[in-house]
């Protein structure tokens, strides 16, 4: 007998919350980074297409700007 389990949807947290992505935000942007400073994939994090480019865009920003590290 084969198990199926159900995917389950995760929702983006961003669209939920109306929240704005900024590049001076560290606090929200280092969330979406795993221990090595990379950026976390779509599918972990939850967020909708059009939030995750934002936010790696922020990210990139803020990189350059020396707010947060390249690498950990």
């Amino acid at each position: 007998m084969i198990m199926k389990f159900k995917k389950v949807k995760k929702h983006c947290r961003i669209c939920k919350t109306q929240a704005q992505i900024n590049y001076k935000d560290t606090d929200f942007l280092i969330s979406f980074l795993n221990k090595r400073g990379k950026l976390v994939p779509r599918s972990y994090t939850g967020n909708c297409a059009k939030h995750q480019r934002l936010v790696a865009k922020a990210i990139k920003r803020a990189r350059n700007l020396a707010l947060l590290p390249f690498v950990n």
